[in-house]
């Protein structure tokens, strides 16, 4: 016996808020594609001024996290498509592909061309014309990129725990747009200072071997930051399970009743809708009614400790007498 019930308000890919949910972070996403956008097209007038490779390994960056910026939008948006039936679970998965395809972006068009750029200016470096304009473009460039990393600062801070890392924060994220925008905004700030030592130092020695420095710099720093992308991508689309707090809450929600969890499975269905599959205990006296109207307490209290639990499976059973008790962990079995 097993049943299943999905909440008739809240469809896959809708938005929810909780713990280890999916907090687009749709207000950093923006601030970060317009200020990319303006920093893009500033950095290409500085290099089209000074001849700075940093400046265009800078503006090619730019350009890039304007494009990831905009998947990013488009994935949360396709992501909110309802259910088919050749699709049951919804389309929830589409931000974290979207996310890895930034990651891909950011490696190739990003990380791979600053580093060719920067070797060739190793390899044939020239003096700088007017380093001014690109000093001015980089402060200014700064300040934009300080801003956009300031609204993704306090979006995170938002939804994570006080005790938290932002570091860990990006490696447990089950929503991947706040560590996407986190990662492209802190290395965009990084970038920024290896171009202005390049080009500072360039100036002032005459020699452009330091703006090549400054470039290859810039590229195995988005190299980086896309490869921590790509894993922390990768393992969302694999399929993550809810997070530890998240699954301590269901645990207690289903034992606060008549039900002693045997084993339990969870799955982020995509960041705003966690899957919840458990064997429970039963015993020989309950009825099928009394089991049944206990099923459905345990849905209604574990919805309300996890509101992105939207999809929960519970089957009943009979504990072994050597069966561990409360038992989430994979491979526990009861039966």
């Amino acid at each position: 016996m097993s049943t299943q019930t999905t909440p008739a308000a809240a469809g896959p890919g809708e938005a929810a808020e909780g713990h280890g949910g999916g907090h687009g972070g749709t207000t950093a996403i923006i601030a970060a594609l317009l200020a990319n956008l303006g920093i893009a097209i500033a950095k290409f007038v500085a290099f089209v001024v000074t001849g700075a490779s940093s400046m265009l390994a800078e503006a090619i960056h730019s350009l890039a996290d304007s494009g990831n910026q905009v998947l990013l939008l488009v994935g949360g948006r396709t992501a909110k498509r309802a259910a088919t039936p050749e699709h049951p679970f919804g389309y929830g998965r589409e931000r974290y592909i979207y996310a890895f395809i930034v990651s891909i972006v950011l490696f190739s068009v990003g990380g791979l061309f600053a580093v060719y750029e920067g070797v060739h200016k190793l390899q044939h470096p020239e003096a700088l014309e007017s380093p001014a304009w690109a000093i001015g473009v980089l402060l200014i460039a700064i300040v934009l990129e300080g801003f956009s990393l300031r609204t993704a600062v306090k979006e995170t801070a938002e939804v994570k725990s006080p005790r938290e890392s932002y570091w860990r924060f990006i490696r447990t994220a089950r929503a991947p747009e706040l560590p996407v925008v986190l990662l492209e905004d802190t290395a965009a700030l990084t970038g920024l200072v290896f171009a202005l030592l390049g080009v500072g130092l360039a100036a002032l020695t005459g020699n452009g071997i330091y703006d090549g420095v400054g470039t290859v710099a810039i590229g195995l720093l988005l190299l980086v930051v896309a490869v921590i992308l790509a894993v922390e991508t990768k393992s969302l689309l694999l399929g993550e399970s809810a997070t530890p707090e998240d699954q301590r809450k269901i645990v207690a929600a289903l034992e606060a009743g008549q039900f002693p969890v045997i084993h339990m499975r969870t799955l982020h269905l995509g960041p705003d809708e966690v899957l919840v599959a458990a064997k429970i205990a039963v015993t020989h006296d309950d009825t099928a009614a009394g089991i049944a109207r206990g099923i459905d307490d345990a849905e209604r209290r574990i919805r309300a400790a996890v509101p992105i639990a939207r999809v929960i499976y519970l089957e009943p059973d009979i504990r072994r007498p050597d069966a561990p008790e409360g038992s989430v962990a994979p491979g526990t079995h009861g039966t």
